[in-house]
């Protein structure tokens, strides 16, 4: 802390540092010395005066004479200071804390090879893995997984919030991964549940991207979303595919039924925009609350120059009964 009486605190940089609780005793300032000099004239024309004729020659003016203005002076700066006293200068330093409760989330990717179709270029699972890792980028204070799956599920990345690592993941799934063929949805989701069941969390969710029925795995689909309803996870079904090709026609009908067992939503994606338009839906669905506590330290200042102002009026006092003060008027 500053000594009050230091020069610091008539800076004009500490000035313009402060704030100002009643700033408009400020605007005071400029009238005080019309004030003092008001009163000055009001005591000179009300005092009554000995008329003495001197010898013009006798009359002599020098600097000894303008002492008897410095107790008025004094007196003139402890009222400024005063004024900026009421005028309560101070500082404040603002703080806030955010804390957000992130969500869990794991996704459950279909790698078998209908992913490979070509029919949302440039393949199914290369739009699906573009559009997971733009929704990964825009998530915080999240934990993500990562399960894939064809004949059989395979986690492949645990809850984490090591975004980028999870990035890598992403990037490095391709259907050669597991050798199994057909779509163990079913196990895939029971997978996502056994990670997520004994977690306490305020929410959490499985999104499952897939493009057909359940042929392989021995876990009924519609038991997973049961089991993920018991267990308080919400499940979105993503179908990707298009229904132009004859080809490795898209089957909707298996993920529907889990997204409405587990209370969750079903998509369904043709194009990439459209897949990237249902992270963003599922992105705003499962929207993180933040909670913002914002903290105001406020510090006054006026003390200093309440301190000043008791030293210049007691000084001005003090020369009021020497030979600086005009006997004469008094």
């Amino acid at each position: 802390m500053i000594d009050w009486f230091s020069k610091y605190w008539f800076l004009p940089s500490t000035f313009s540092s402060f704030e100002w609780v009643h700033p408009l005793f400020l605007y005071g300032l400029p009238f005080i010395p019309i004030l003092f000099l008001i009163r000055d004239w009001l005591r000179s024309n009300s005092t009554q005066k000995l008329n003495v004729a001197f010898p013009a020659n006798d009359i002599q003016s020098n600097w000894v004479s303008f002492l008897r203005f410095i107790p008025g002076i004094f007196l003139m700066i402890s009222t400024a200071l005063i004024v900026i006293s009421l005028a309560r200068p101070q500082r404040s330093n603002s703080e806030s804390d955010q804390y957000s409760e992130g969500i869990d989330i794991m996704l459950a990717m279909d790698i078998s090879k209908s992913m490979d179709n070509k029919d949302i270029p440039p393949s199914r699972l290369s739009v699906a893995k573009n559009v997971a890792n733009q929704f990964i980028e825009g998530r915080s204070q999240d934990r993500i997984g990562l399960v894939i799956f064809s004949g059989e599920p395979y986690s492949l990345c645990p809850l984490t919030t090591d975004y980028e690592a999870l990035k890598e993941y992403v990037d490095n799934i391709s259907s050669k991964l597991i050798t199994s063929s057909g779509t163990a949805v079913g196990n895939a989701l029971g997978m996502c549940i056994n990670r997520l069941r004994e977690i306490e969390s305020k929410s959490k969710v499985a999104i499952l991207i897939s493009d057909g029925d359940n042929t392989a795995g021995n876990l009924d689909p519609v038991t997973s979303a049961q089991l993920a309803k018991a267990f308080g996870v919400r499940v979105y079904t993503i179908v990707v595919g298009s229904d132009k090709t004859t080809t490795d026609k898209v089957d909707e009908g298996t993920l529907r039924e889990i997204a409405k067992i587990s209370e969750g939503k079903f998509f369904r994606a043709t194009d990439a925009r459209s897949l990237g338009n249902i992270f963003k839906e599922i992105n705003r669905l499962e929207k993180v609350e933040i909670r913002q506590n914002q903290y105001r330290n406020v510090q006054d200042f006026y003390h200093p120059y309440l301190r000043w102002a008791i030293v210049f009026f007691l000084i001005s006092f003090a020369l009021k009964s020497t030979f600086l003060s005009n006997i004469l008027e008094d």
